[in-house]
């Protein structure tokens, strides 16, 4: 899932390794990575012709999207975010709870899982979260694999 952040390579390295919290202006530069990711995916081909490259930038386009609609870049909301970008989102963030990062450590998986629960029905799809409480294990497994 690595191509869902491709347009980072757009922001600055000050505010991608920044260990600390961003500030606003940050922020905002900081989320330009999905309008970024989505003009990149839209020159490596035609997203109408290829099934792939069309997910691949509703993931990156849409992968900061909230269930409630207090997501960005387009604060769509409920169904009108693709499931792609919904399965993605929720991926992304058990990822990097799990996972350490410059500015955190990691977390366990339970807490992990506890935190997307938590947000089921607002920040996440309510049925994308309850399909994570049911193979939690999986996804436990698969993030020790690969940490």
């Amino acid at each position: 899932m690595a191509l869902h952040d491709v347009g980072k390579i757009a922001i600055p390295d000050r505010i991608l390794l920044k260990p600390g919290r961003l500030d606003p202006e940050e922020y905002e530069i900081m989320k330009t990575h999905t309008t970024r990711g989505k003009e990149i995916i839209g020159e490596l081909g035609d997203i109408k012709s290829s099934l792939y490259l069309k997910h691949c930038e509703e993931i990156c386009y849409g992968h900061h999207e909230r269930w409630d609609g207090k997501g960005y870049p387009r604060q769509l909301a409920g169904q009108d975010i693709p499931i792609a970008a919904r399965l993605a989102s929720l991926a992304d963030v058990y990822d990097a709870l799990v996972c350490a990062r410059v500015y955190k450590a990691a977390m366990p998986n339970t807490e992990a899982v506890k935190i997307i629960v938590e947000g089921r029905g607002t920040q996440f799809d309510p049925i994308i979260a309850d399909a994570l409480v049911q193979i939690q294990d999986e996804f436990k497994k698969i993030s020790e694999q690969y940490s």
